[in-house]
């Protein structure tokens, strides 16, 4: 089993940056994918950031590209999401997903994930 841990949340301005961490533990794998999702109130969960374990492939949902980056740190197995310039539609609960099959590339949906944090909130007031 492993137990994804998501942290940085909070209340900030538009135009501020906050960055979100993804802590990892317990079983691990040697390959796999890593998405970070968000969901605003009456809205489906739609990914903005997800990469493949060694970087080869990532993507950024159009809105978010320019102000987001994904990066990882192997070695305290944690995954982070830097957002910067945000604005009040980026605000929504994000979530942190594993993917550990079929890892070649990012997938896109929900179901594609095989593990899921418990989400952190971001709000981000005009």
């Amino acid at each position: 089993q492993v137990q994804l841990v998501e942290s940085g949340g909070g209340l900030v301005q538009a135009g501020d940056s906050l960055r979100l961490s993804c802590a990892a533990s317990g079983r691990t794998f040697s390959n796999y994918v890593v998405g970070w999702f968000r969901q605003a109130p009456g809205k489906e969960r739609e990914l903005v950031a997800g990469m493949t374990r060694f970087g080869a492939s990532t993507y950024y949902a159009e809105s978010v590209k320019g102000r987001f980056t994904i990066s990882r740190d192997n070695a305290k197995i944690t995954v982070y999401l830097q957002m910067n310039s945000l604005k009040p539609e980026d605000t929504a609960v994000y979530y942190c997903a594993l993917r550990v099959r079929s890892t070649g590339r990012v997938y896109y949906y929900t179901g594609d994930y095989d593990y899921w944090g418990q989400g952190t909130q971001v709000t981000v007031s005009s």
